[in-house]
């Protein structure tokens, strides 16, 4: 029951903030000096590639149940895209079962995929803890789990029993989101933070963003607004609106746990005769789907996304199924963080790093 109310997100729709001065008197030249060389460390895109590049050969006639969070989630669909691909690839069949965003909702789902019976299933963007009956079951019946964004930390869990947990860390995507507003503002600027509480990973990831910006004695946290994932599309527009009644000229910089909240403040953006090439301008600290980096590409209401490799996740996902099916510890690989402008992405709609389909197909001999 708490878990459920948990998921749901008791503090649906609450916001709060100092309201104060959009920019401090001296900004923070030495944190603003170490934000301008780490941003220009993640912006590089002809990094070679740093994973796994050897394992088990690839086992034959597995099947995996993707349990998703909310298929309306672009980094849970788009891992799903690059688990499927990389199915086809190593000879396995996946089933998606989407949870919808509810916790009634996800429960159900996860009880179904327990009920196939699958070789393993996939915790896609939700905490494990929320369905701890169904975690339970599929460990009764010799299912390993991995997840996706399912807890804070990349690798292996215990408590929730993950064989592993695919996702970049949550303190380095957090840090370089809040040291691009450092860098690109000079170390003057006021912001606007938005997350999902219910979403204990999102919720993390949101408190060291906050903390990353407090380091810069220039930047002041205008608001901290809490709107559930599922409920974006609904309370974003009505937020964005209030905020730019509140801070109509201090508002100079926004970051978000996710991308796909800036898809739904844009047309309030437009409403009230913003630019889209800002301000505010707007930073996803995750996940980098498609529509994030065409709002990116065109500056429109988007100016930075750090994007999660999501294709290259999903593929990590049946390697690391692989490594378990034959016995083998998991991998230990976390992709690096990377920020994607529209000086750098080459017009691209995901960031796709080079090499792990190749480094991947030699592993399984595929």
């Amino acid at each position: 029951m708490a878990a459920a109310v948990a998921l749901a997100g008791c503090q649906r729709g609450s916001s709060k903030g100092p309201g104060t001065a959009a920019t401090g008197p001296s900004g923070c030249p030495a944190v603003q000096a170490a934000a301008v060389a780490a941003v220009a460390r993640a912006e590089r895109t002809d990094s070679a590639w740093n994973g796994p590049t050897t394992g088990p050969a690839a086992v034959s006639g597995k099947t995996i149940v993707y349990v998703a969070q909310t298929m309306t989630n672009p980094g849970v669909a788009g891992v799903a895209g690059g688990l499927r691909e990389a199915a086809r690839v190593i000879g396995w069949r996946v089933r998606v079962i989407d949870g919808g965003g509810s916790p009634a909702g996800i429960q159900a789902a996860m009880s179904e995929a327990v009920d196939l019976r699958p070789s393993g299933i996939v915790i896609g963007g939700f905490d494990p803890g929320s369905t701890a009956q169904q975690v339970g079951a599929a460990g009764a019946a010799g299912i390993p789990l991995i997840g996706w964004h399912a807890v804070a930390a990349p690798g292996p869990s215990r408590r929730p029993p993950l064989f592993t947990n695919v996702t970049t860390r949550v303190a380095n995507v957090a840090g370089i989101s809040a040291q691009w507003i450092i860098a690109h503002s000079g170390g003057r600027a006021g912001v606007v933070l938005f997350t999902d509480a219910s979403v204990p990973f999102a919720k993390r990831k949101s408190e060291l963003i906050r903390e990353k910006l407090a380091t810069c004695a220039g930047v002041r946290l205008l608001a901290y607004e809490n709107i559930p994932i599922p409920d974006a599309g609904s309370r974003t527009p009505r937020e964005i609106a209030s905020l730019l009644s509140r801070f109509p000229d201090t508002w100079t910089h926004s970051v978000a746990i996710n991308d796909l909240y800036f898809a739904d403040a844009a047309p309030a953006f437009r409403a009230a005769g913003r630019k889209g090439a800002g301000p505010p301008f707007n930073i996803g600290a995750g996940d980098g789907d498609p529509s994030a980096f065409q709002r990116v590409n065109s500056r429109q209401y988007q100016a930075a996304t750090v994007p999660e490799p999501l294709s290259e996740q999903g593929w990590q996902i049946v390697d690391e199924f692989n490594r378990a099916f034959s016995g083998r510890p998991a991998s230990g690989y976390v992709a690096p963080t990377h920020v994607s402008t529209a000086a750098n992405s080459a017009g691209a709609t995901a960031w796709d790093p080079p090499g792990y389909r190749e480094a991947y197909r030699r592993i399984w001999r595929r």
